[in-house]
C-alpha cells in the first residue's frame, strides 16, 4: 500500500508548497540577547516551506511556489535564491505595499532558540486565495503543507482550496505539523490542523507534534489513531534519534548520522523535502528515509536556514564521508 502513495499516472507533476517567505538575521554567540547590542549574521532566505521547496529542487523534482514578498531587497534575495537553485517561483507575489517577512533568532546556551518573528504583519501575511495560481494547481501532483504558514484566517481558506483541489483530481498531500508556541494561541488551529490531517497521505511530525492532534496518550496510541484516520505513511523526525516510519503494516527505525551541530533551524525542513521529493521519484522507503536522514543531518552543520541544502550527489557524499567517520 504504502509503496504507492505518490504513484501518479502519466507525467509526473509539480510538488507544491505555499506558505511565509522571509530573511532571517542570526545572532553570531550563544547566550546573546536582543535585549542589548550584539554582532549579528544574515540576511539569509528562509521561511519553513521556502526551505522545504529548495530542498525538493535540489533533489531534483519539478516543484513551485506559492507565497508573497515585498518589494525590496530581502524579496529578491528569496526569490532568486528559490529560482537559482530551480524552483518556479511564478506563484510568487511581490506585494508593493509591504515588507519581506523576517526572523530575528538569538541561540540559547542549551542549543535552543528564540524567535523574534516579523509574518503576520509582512507580505506574507497578505496571501489568500487570489494568490492561487490556476496552472499550478492544474500542474500540481502532491502539495505540501506546513503547519507554520497556518497564521491568519486567509491562508488557511487559501490552503483548504488548495488542498482540495489537489485531492480532488487524484494529487497527494504531505503535511509537517510545525507547531511553535506562539502559533496554540490561535483558537482556529485546532480546526485547521484536524480538517489538514483528514486530508494528508503522508504526515510528517517531530517527535513530540505525533500526540498533538490524537486523543490517545501515548505515541503508539497516537500513530494508530492518525493512521486510521487514512494518513497513509507516518515519518516521524526524532533529531539527533533518528526517524521512524509507519504505514500500518511496515515499520522502520533509522539512526540519525552523528555531526556536529553548528545550526538546527532547517534541518526538519530539509529531511521532509528530500523524502517527499525521493518518494515522488519512486525511490523505496528505507532509501527514501536514509536520504531524507543525511539531509537533515547535513543542514545542520551549515549557518543559515536554507544554506544546508544538498543535491542528491552532495548526499552521497555526505552520506560516505560520515560512514568513513564512524568506522574510523
Amino acid at each position: 500500500m504504502a509503496d504507492t502513495a505518490f504513484h501518479q499516472p502519466g507525467k509526473p507533476g509539480y510538488i507544491l508548497t505555499m506558505g511565509e517567505i522571509l530573511v532571517e538575521i542570526m545572532a553570531t554567540e550563544r547566550g546573546q540577547s536582543f535585549r542589548e547590542p550584539g554582532t549579528l549574521i544574515g540576511p539569509y532566505a528562509s521561511g519553513a516551506p521556502a526551505i522545504f521547496i529548495d530542498q525538493v529542487a535540489k533533489v531534483g523534482s519539478p516543484c513551485a511556489m506559492i507565497g508573497c514578498v515585498g518589494d525590496d531587497d530581502f524579496g529578491v534575495l528569496n526569490v532568486e535564491r528559490l529560482r537559482v537553485d530551480g524552483v518556479n517561483v511564478s506563484g510568487i507575489s511581490v506585494i508593493k505595499t509591504a515588507t519581506t517577512g523576517s526572523a530575528f533568532v538569538t541561540y540559547r546556551e542549551d542549543g535552543d532558540r528564540d524567535f523574534i518573528y516579523n509574518i503576520a504583519n509582512s507580505a506574507s501575511g497578505h496571501l489568500s486565495v487570489g494568490n492561487i495560481r490556476d496552472d499550478l494547481l492544474r500542474q500540481c501532483s502532491h502539495f505540501h503543507v506546513m503547519g507554520s504558514s497556518l497564521f491568519s484566517f486567509r491562508i488557511i481558506e487559501a490552503m483548504k482550496k488548495v488542498i482540495e483541489t489537489v485531492k480532488g483530481h487524484g494529487g497527494t498531500v504531505s503535511f509537517d505539523p510545525n507547531i511553535r508556541k506562539e502559533m496554540l494561541r490561535i483558537p482556529e488551529m485546532r480546526e485547521a490542523l484536524d480538517f489538514i490531517l483528514d486530508y494528508t497521505d503522508v504526515f510528517l511530525p517531530s517527535g513530540h507534534e505525533v500526540m498533538l492532534l490524537a486523543s490517545a496518550s501515548s505515541e503508539r496510541g497516537a500513530i494508530e489513531e492518525i493512521l486510521k484516520r487514512g494518513v497513509r505513511e507516518i515519518v516521524i523526525k526524532r533529531g539527533k534519534d533518528g526517524c521512524s516510519y509507519y504505514d500500518g503494516s511496515a515499520e522502520h527505525d533509522l539512526p540519525a548520522l552523528r555531526v556536529d551541530e553548528i545550526d538546527p533551524t532547517g534541518a526538519g525542513d530539509c529531511f521532509g523535502g528530500t523524502y517527499i521529493a525521493c518518494r515522488a521519484q519512486g525511490f523505496a522507503i528505507e532509501r527514501a528515509l536514509t536520504y531524507a536522514c543525511a539531509a537533515g543531518a547535513r543542514a545542520v552543520t551549515q549557518r543559515g536556514p536554507m544554506e544546508g541544502t544538498a543535491t542528491l550527489a552532495e548526499l552521497d557524499d555526505f552520506i560516505s564521508h560520515a560512514s568513513e567517520q564512524s568506522h574510523g
